[in-house]
């Protein structure tokens, strides 16, 4: 699988309770945080959800 790096580029304040959980679970916690995951079928969904929140690079 390839590594995709996920980093916040937007606030969780004002969004759906469910969107700050995926985020949550992404390993974000705020603004500027990067993490690097494995591009599975559910960190993708998951990235898809909040895909407005978030900027995507490979790594």
């Amino acid at each position: 699988m390839a590594k995709i790096k996920v980093k916040q580029v937007k606030s969780s304040i004002k969004r759906l309770q469910t969107q700050k959980r995926t985020l949550e679970s992404l390993g974000l916690r705020g603004i500027g945080k990067e993490v690097t995951h494995e591009a599975t079928p559910s960190i993708l969904g998951m990235i898809e959800k909040v895909k407005h929140l978030v900027s995507v690079t490979e790594a």
